[in-house]
């Protein structure tokens, strides 16, 4: 009897086995950009909240309005800054396999 084929929706495959050798600098580089991303989008997202509080003192017509956009920027500016917290730490892991993948060799100037 023939094999039967089964087709998969998501094919997981060790990175070593697609691309080669992990580029430990670029994988930092790459966590990093994504930290200051996070960075940059709770700052704005924290930004917009006062906005909005702000705009509810000013505006009592439309405060409720106001209030509950304040309420939700000010949830995005919590999971931006997880986010952000969360890549940092990838970050770090990052940095301790390529410190291992080089035999704990630094590289520092002084």
């Amino acid at each position: 009897m023939a094999e039967e084929k089964h087709h998969h929706l998501f094919h997981h495959k060790n990175k070593e086995e697609e691309e080669g050798p992990v580029d430990y600098e670029k994988e930092v580089k790459h966590h990093s950009h994504l930290e200051k991303v996070g960075e940059l989008g709770a700052a704005a997202a924290g930004a917009f909240a006062m906005h909005e509080k702000h705009k509810a003192k000013k505006d009592p017509e439309h405060a409720h309005k106001h209030k509950i956009e304040e309420e939700i920027a000010a949830a995005a500016a919590v999971g931006a800054g997880g986010f952000a917290f969360h890549e940092h730490h990838d970050k770090k892991d990052a940095k301790k396999e390529q410190k291992e993948a080089e035999g704990g060799k630094h590289h520092h100037l002084f």
